[in-house]
Parts: C-alpha cells; structure tokens; sequence
C-alpha cells in the first residue's frame, strides 16, 4: 500500500500539518499557561502588599517590583487591584507611641481577616518564627508553625518565593512575601490561590485546539488527494508510455498541459521518442543502403563469374575486361567496408587520434595536389588563399586530410567544367578554420539539413549507373565525425544552382 506515490505524497502532506499544528498549538498553549500564571503571581503579589500595609503599620515588603507590562496585561492588574479589599474584625492596631523597632504582631492573633475578591485567594500572616497569626480560611486555625514549609523557610530568610503545586484539591499557586520595618523582618504574608479556573481555560483551549486540528486534518486530507492525483497522473501516463516504448512503440506521447517540472519531463520524453524514432528510421535505412550498397557489386561479381564459367574464360579480352572489372567492385567493396568500420569506431569512441601541431595551409596544398588528376580531367581550378597569421591545429594528420579529401573530393564530383574551387584557411575566434567553396550545382534547401547522414543523396532520381564512381554517401559522414572527434565542427552552406561552401573547425595548437 505505501508503495504508491500517492499515498507516500498524502501521507507526508497529512504529516506536515500534525507536525506544523501540534508544534504551533503545543508552543501557544505553554505560552497561555505562562502567561496565566504570570499575571496569577502578579495578582497575588499585589493581593499581599496590600495585606502587609493594611495589618502592619510601616510595612515595607520585599519582592519584585512589577514592571511595565502590555495594555491586555495592565488592564487585568488594575481590574483585580480593585477588587481587593481586605476587611478586618478586632484589628487593634499598636499605638503610634510604640516604636516600629519593638513591633510585635501578637496583636493579629485575635484579628479575622476577610479578603473581598473575585479571586479565591487564602492569606496567612506568620510571625518570625513561621507561626500562623492570621488565617482568612477555617481550614487550619492559627498558632499552626510553617516553618518546616521550604516557602516559608525563604521568606524567614528575607527572600520572596512562589511556587506551583498539585494538591487533593488541585493546582495550586503559592507566593511568601517577607515583610520589613526598619530593615528588620517582622513577619510572613502567605498567600495560595487554586488555579482551576486556569486549568479550566486551558483545557478549553486543549479541546479547541484538537477539534481545529481534527478539520484541519480533514480539509489537508481532501487537498491532499486532489494534489496528489493531479502529481501521479501525468506520472502513470509516463509511466504507461514507458511500456510502451519498451515493447517497441516509439509513437507513444504524453500530452503536456503544464510548464513546471512534471510538464518539462512529459515534454522532454516526447523529445526522447521522436529520437528514438529517428534513431530506429535510420537504423532501418542505414541496414537498408548498406545492404543496397552490397548487392550492387556482389551480383555484378556473380554475373561475371557465372558468365566465366559459361565459356567466356577462354575469350582472353572478355576474361581479363571482367577480371579488371571484378577487380574494381572488389576495391569498392573494401572501401565500403572500410568506410563503415572508421564510423563505427568514430560512434564507439575509438579512433585513437595521434594529435601534433598541424598546418593546415600546408596539408591543404598537400591534398590539392593528390587531386591533380581529378581536377585536370574535370577541368576545374582549385585556388588556396591562407590568412597571414593562420594558427596550427591539434589534430591528426591522417585523418584531417581525410576530412580534407573527402570534401574536396565531393566540391570536384559537383562542379562545372570550367569552375573553380576555393579552399579558405584562416581562424574563428580560438579556432582554426578551414572553408572549401564551389561554384557547382549547390543543394536545394529542403536537402541541405540531411546532408552528412549515412548513405544520404540528395538526388534521390540519379541511377546506379548514373551515381557510379562518385561513392557510397559515406564521405561527408566520415569527415564530420572525425572532427567531432578533434573537439571541432562541420556545416555546410549552399545555394541551389550557385554553390556550396563546407566550413569545419579544429582546435588550434
């Protein structure tokens, strides 16, 4: 089941938003709880200050001071300052004749203390000793000692404390507020408040929270499952037409109907199976002309041959015309053979190319005149204009002159009688440059682009006997792909009826 991508896809999705809202919710929740118990501490703080002036004359509590705090925040302090009011019966307070210094809160022990608050607040007053001189609740009477209680214990210390605590009767909040005259601790203002009103709220909060995260779940869910189907279909079409392609049937495409990743992949795969169809096209007609190119001279061999045996071998003009003839379509053969081994090791990679500094302006004058012959009996010129500061190639010799007489050889084939080639060397950029230019019958455009492919003539209506002698479309093919090997490049340029120009490119030295 979870190898589906769209359900790997909905499941992530899904737990992307648990993650996000149990982190979101789980740090606004703990800061709410902090928050309460702030303002709590602060309520209560205020609640004991106010004790402290109220039952003891000169008292000066210890303790933080509150600090300026946000408008939500103020607001709540002053509301709850205004809702204490702390009531007193047989309070007798010591004469102003008493000096502060020998202050003693015995007089509180028969004091009931009644807190007026919307809070339910319990307030304990405690001497030096930690014993219990005032209690606002009927739960413990006084006299009762504290000092045991680690709160306590600190205020006794002159050091305000607070504290949280789980009881019986649940959390509770819990504050000492040491209370001073004259620099001396005269006694303890303990103050307890239940927080269930608190816990209340958060728990509220807590239910809240998972009910939004619950139809947050459901709502990503419903996304989740219209993302994803629309993720994985354009995947599954490719996925289809991939089995397609495997069985063979390279017509297979993927509609595009988007431009992000998934669209660009769809598109490039339909890039990928009209090559493949182009590859296979030419697979088939590179089987087919070379099969095409094999039969010519084979069943021209086997005729003489079966004409030999038939009697001719005792004619002496007619058994040496066909073995020279025999002769000839046997050197064609080896040169086809040839041809196709040197563009299968160009394809694989092979040619073990012996590269050093080359002149190219030299080799080209070199290769004009091999084709002495061929330009005399054709009756065309052939002119090389070298730049000045031509730069040496890095190439092969070998096999640059190959490149070199192959495409001289083809501007010769297709020139007039009376034309002229033009064999240009000069640099491109950091390149160096050759450029062969005829005057002959040039090459139609809808031509052009398919020349250089394998066994490709542009005159498709041209016989055998016609075609004779002038190759098997191998020429140009062989020359561009030992320059791609040099690292260089091979166009043509041509104008039907006017000429051709074939330009190629080497690194220089």
């Amino acid at each position: 089941m979870l190898n589906s991508l769209r359900l790997k896809l909905l499941f992530s999705h899904l737990a992307l938003i648990v993650l996000a809202m149990g982190l979101a919710g789980g740090l606004l929740l703990a800061s709410l709880e902090r928050y309460f118990l702030d303002e709590t501490e602060r309520s209560l703080l205020a609640q004991a200050r106010i004790t402290a002036q109220t039952l003891i004359p000169g008292a000066i509590t210890a303790g933080p001071q509150i600090e300026q705090q946000a408008p939500l925040s103020n607001a709540l302090q002053q509301r709850t300052e205004r809702n204490i009011a702390v009531q007193t019966q047989n309070l007798n307070l010591p004469s102003a004749d008493v000096p502060l210094s020998d202050l003693d809160l015995s007089y509180l022990t028969d004091t009931s203390l009644q807190l007026g608050t919307q809070l339910e607040t319990r307030v304990r007053v405690l001497d030096t000793t930690g014993t219990v001189l005032v209690d606002s609740s009927a739960i413990q009477g006084p006299s009762e000692n504290l000092a045991a209680d680690s709160l306590v214990a600190k205020a006794l210390a002159g050091q305000y404390a607070s504290r949280t605590e789980e009881t019986y009767a649940g959390s509770t909040l819990s504050l000492v507020l040491p209370v001073m005259v004259e620099g001396e601790l005269v006694g303890v203002v303990y103050l307890s408040q239940p927080l269930s009103d608190i816990n209340l709220v958060l728990r509220d909060l807590r239910l809240r929270w998972a009910g939004s995260t619950a139809v947050a779940l459901v709502l990503s869910g419903i996304v989740g499952l219209l993302l994803s189907r629309a993720i994985t279909r354009p995947l599954r079409r490719l996925t289809q037409a991939a089995g397609d392609v495997a069985q063979g049937r390279f017509d297979t495409e993927v509609p595009v109907h988007s431009r992000d990743e998934l669209g660009r992949l769809s598109g490039a795969f339909n890039d990928m199976t009209a090559r493949l169809r182009a590859a296979r096209q030419m697979q088939t007609d590179f089987v087919a002309n070379v099969s095409h190119e094999l039969r010519t001279p084979l069943t021209s061999l086997k005729g003489m041959l079966e004409t030999l045996r038939d009697g001719a071998v005792d004619d002496a003009s007619v058994r040496d015309r066909f073995l020279g003839t025999a002769e000839s379509e046997t050197d064609r053969l080896i040169r086809l053979v040839n041809d196709l081994l040197v563009l299968t090791r160009a394809d694989s990679e092979a040619l073990n190319l012996r590269r050093e500094p080359l002149d190219l302006a030299e080799l080209a004058r070199v290769t004009v005149e091999r084709l002495r012959p061929q330009t005399a009996a054709r009756d065309v010129t052939v002119r090389i204009e070298a730049s000045p500061q031509v730069p040496l190639a890095w190439a092969d010799r070998d096999r640059v002159a190959q490149v070199l007489l192959n495409v001289l050889d083809n501007a010769l084939k297709y020139s007039h009688p009376g034309g002229t080639v033009v064999v240009r060397v000069g640099a491109q950029e950091a390149l160096a440059l050759v450029q062969v230019c005829d005057e002959g019958v040039g090459i139609s455009a809808e031509h052009l682009p398919r020349i250089g492919e394998r066994f490709y003539r542009a005159d498709k209506a041209r016989s055998r006997g016609q075609d004779r002698g002038r190759g098997s479309g191998l020429g140009l093919a062989i020359a561009h792909a030992f320059v791609v090997a040099h690292g260089g490049a091979l166009w043509l340029e041509s104008v039907e009826s006017v000429g051709t120009t074939v330009s190629f490119t080497l690194p220089a030295a």
